[in-house]
């Protein structure tokens, strides 16, 4: 069972309320204070929990559905045994699905409420004149965005990078040209290049979910990480929270990949000149921790077709990203006035 909360002057179920810190009592109003740990947000050693699985990290058993469609797997508010996939719109049951996973360390709680939520999805749906009606009547309901939990690791780690390139010093010359003109021309001068950059990573953000693409992800940066506070299962009381489905080691390769970004800038810079060409980079990773945190957003999904679109707010930032059909009558009939209008221009100019 989901758990639950109860109002400690009315018995009711209380949900978190974004922006507070704070269960308030939907019946009586009440606001219950949820205790702040002063327990520092530390980091896990990624190589001893790797070598010992569930041993090196708090874990727990999270009753969760599954979507058969996406494949999302996450929970649902308490006493709901049935909803919609916030990442497709599928409708789910709630089974008994017992999952093991590394338990969250620290979360960043909802900021933005519902309403300011719905009211920017909104907004946006009447900033879509070629929108569908049924996007339209969608956005009409409070039921139409749902509070979720995104799952998501960061890392920290040093670098040892060993590169090999060549260093290009630019220099002018003067040339005649066919008309006998002198003109200076630029040339570069390559030599070889080698050696040694050290890195420092803090905070290596990745998404731990595969339900949606990275681009989305990217698109609701920056998240204020130095907002994050200890787990508390209080955090999470009305709403959503999605399971990882991007293991510990999978997400590591991909911090791999942003952190090579900076890496190869570090390189370029260590072998100066006006250009560069980098032909190979060996770089060892040491001193590795993690942490497994929770990153709240407001989202839609809803489907067109065959197509699933979705709408996404930053529950910390207000930060919008959308995706969106286009109804081709509206875009048929509008292209057919315009086309009335011009022959009207034409007609009347004769």
């Amino acid at each position: 069972m989901a758990k639950k909360f109860p109002c400690a002057q009315c018995g009711g179920e209380v949900e978190f309320s974004p922006g507070s810190a704070a269960l308030v009592c939907p019946y009586c109003g009440a606001s219950n204070a949820i205790p702040q740990s002063e327990v520092d947000i530390g980091e896990h050693d990624y190589a001893e929990q790797l070598a010992q699985s569930a041993g090196a990290a708090a874990t727990e058993e999270r009753l969760t559905v599954r979507c058969e469609e996406c494949g999302a797997e996450s929970t649902l508010e308490a006493n709901v045994t049935s909803g919609e996939c916030a990442y497709c719109g599928t409708n789910v049951v709630l089974t008994s699905q017992s999952t093991r996973i590394i338990r969250p360390q620290a979360l960043l709680p909802f900021k933005v409420e519902r309403g300011r939520a719905l009211e920017a999805f909104r907004s946006w749906v009447r900033s879509r004149w070629f929108a569908p009606s049924k996007l339209k009547r969608i956005a009409s309901t409070a039921k139409a965005i749902v509070g979720m939990y995104m799952p998501s690791w960061t890392y920290d780690c040093k670098t040892t990078s060993f590169y090999r390139g060549e260093r290009g010093d630019d220099y002018f010359v003067n040339e005649r040209d066919h008309s006998g003109k002198t003109r200076k021309v630029r040339k570069t001068r390559w030599t070889a290049a080698s050696g040694v950059v050290w890195n420092i990573f803090d905070d290596v953000l990745v998404p731990a979910s595969d339900s949606l693409p990275r681009s989305h992800f990217d698109h609701l940066e920056p998240w204020d990480l130095d907002g994050l506070v200890p787990y508390d299962d209080g955090y999470l009381a009305g709403f959503r929270a999605e399971s990882y489905k991007v293991d510990l080691e999978q997400g590591f390769e991909q911090a791999k990949a942003v952190m090579a970004e900076r890496i190869r800038r570090t390189v370029e810079q260590d072998i100066g000149g006006d250009r560069q060409r980098v032909h190979s980079v060996s770089t060892r990773y040491d001193g590795i921790s993690f942490k497994h945190i929770l990153l709240p957003v407001w989202i839609s999904a809803y489907r067109f077709g065959d197509t699933v679109y979705r709408f996404l707010v930053n529950a910390r930032t207000g930060e919008v990203q959308g995706e969106r059909p286009y109804s081709w009558i509206k875009i048929a009939l509008a292209i057919a006035a315009a086309l009335v209008a011009i022959g009207l221009l034409v007609w009347l100019s004769d």
